[in-house]
């Protein structure tokens, strides 16, 4: 099964002194349904996102991600699991400046496939479902906030990862921009993906399946049997 199963995960960072952002969480998060996070600046949203994409590592507890334990000491196999099962959005964007969007969208897919010229015709498919196919070869800088971040969830979902994380994806962008963000993520539900995203925004929050609100490195779960 897609689950993903965290136990017992905390998360210190020792600087002049020790500083605690995730406490003691467990939580499963399951196939064919979307979770939102919620809380203040520093709570530890970000932190618990980068822990379930792979790009942090616990200082106490496990990860599995369907149903195979993550060795945090392990880089390559991380890299590859993350590659493949899971797909990003952040919410500045973090596209490549010197690539096109269609550059920026394939080139997740190349790294796996090894075929440039399917890449390349898989993001053109992609670019056109989320209305796009009019500035494919256009730059970073020469788009605008929504588009960019059009074009980000195109590249984190090209190679149909079964987990997506989103963190405060449309945190940048006016409200009608943000509506047809979240319009788009949502259509990319189904019975063997796990949604994950951070907002500050409660309408959005509040259309996940399940809500989580984080606070001082807890967890506090509504409709989690969903």
């Amino acid at each position: 099964m897609n689950n993903i199963k965290i136990k017992n995960l905390t998360k210190k960072y020792e600087k002049n002194k020790s500083i605690k952002v995730l406490n003691d969480i467990s939580f499963i998060f399951e196939p064919g349904k979307t979770y939102s996070i919620m809380g203040p600046s520093g709570s530890g949203k970000s932190t618990l996102l980068n822990l379930i994409s792979l790009i942090d590592s616990p200082t106490v507890g496990s990860i599995e991600i369907s149903n195979n334990k993550i060795k945090s000491n392990n880089k390559v196999e991380n890299d590859l699991i993350r590659a493949k099962k899971i797909g990003i959005i952040y919410q500045d964007k973090n596209l490549l400046s010197d690539f096109t969007a269609l550059e920026n969208v394939y080139l997740p897919n190349l790294l796996i496939s090894k075929e440039k010229q399917k890449s390349i015709e898989l993001a053109k498919k992609l670019i056109k479902k989320i209305g796009m196919s009019s500035r494919i070869n256009h730059f970073p800088n020469e788009l605008s906030g929504g588009e960019n971040q059009r074009i980000a969830i195109a590249r984190a979902i090209i190679n149909n990862p079964d987990i997506i994380l989103a963190d405060e994806p449309t945190g940048s962008l006016d409200s009608d921009n943000a509506k047809l963000i979240f319009k788009i993520l949502f259509n990319l539900i189904n019975k063997n993906r796990i949604i994950i995203f951070a907002t500050h925004n409660r309408y959005f929050a509040n259309m996940a399946d399940c809500k989580i609100t984080m606070n001082n490195g807890n967890i506090n779960v509504t409709n989690a049997s969903i």
